[in-house]
């Protein structure tokens, strides 16, 4: 289930919530804003495959959790984002730039070692993409669709902290066997992880 799913039903994108640490969940104020029953949109998501539970808060806002949130790494697509003014020195980690660029580096050459490793490309599986560092870059990619929607979308903040989230998912959760490990299903799932990164982060496929 992907947030461009939801939006479907819900009329718009719901919003993340929380960590997704322990669950992947949304948040919508679709019932709200198009003047319908809560209750009545909320079956409507409900019989959406791949949503495990829709609750209706007392604000009126409908949180709704879904089983496989890897499964929205499929569906992002390069955004169309102006390019920040940042500069290219230095190339630190006080530089957002280069946190931003060296970020899509990384992704990007992920895809080149799978290649060199041996990671299959196919047999993808998004209920892999289950770990905590995995789990913080799907959490702010489900920011996407809802950013390109709003009227301050805020670029420069959401391209850092993908960037971030993706730095620490290479250096904890590595796309790529270690050694003389072989490759195994998770490495094919993170490999597309990191493709969804490089396709929304700004910047050169290397430093």
């Amino acid at each position: 289930m992907t947030p461009g799913e939801l939006a479907e039903v819900l009329g718009e994108p719901p919003a993340p919530e929380g960590t997704w640490e322990r669950e992947a969940a949304y948040v919508s104020a679709a019932a709200l804003r198009r003047r319908v029953p809560a209750a009545t949109l909320a079956g409507r998501v409900r019989r959406l495959g791949g949503v495990s539970s829709v609750e209706v808060r007392e604000d009126g806002l409908l949180r709704i959790v879904v089983d496989v949130p890897g499964e929205l790494v499929e569906s992002v697509e390069p955004p169309d984002v102006p390019e920040p003014g940042w500069p290219d020195f230095p190339r630190s980690w006080d530089n957002p730039g280069f946190v931003v660029r060296y970020g899509r580096a990384r992704a990007c050459a992920v895809r080149r070692w799978a290649r060199q490793l041996g990671v299959p490309s196919h047999g993808f599986a998004p209920g892999l993409l289950s770990g905590p560092y995995d789990r913080r870059v799907l959490r702010v990619l489900a920011e996407l669709p809802g950013r390109l929607v709003s009227r301050d979308p805020r670029w420069e903040t959401y391209l850092v902290r993908l960037a971030l989230a993706y730095h620490d998912a290479h250096e904890h959760a590595p796309a790529v066997p270690v050694g003389d490990a072989p490759a195994e299903p998770v490495h094919t799932a993170r490999v597309r992880l990191a493709e969804a990164v490089g396709r929304v982060l700004t910047g050169p496929d290397r430093l």
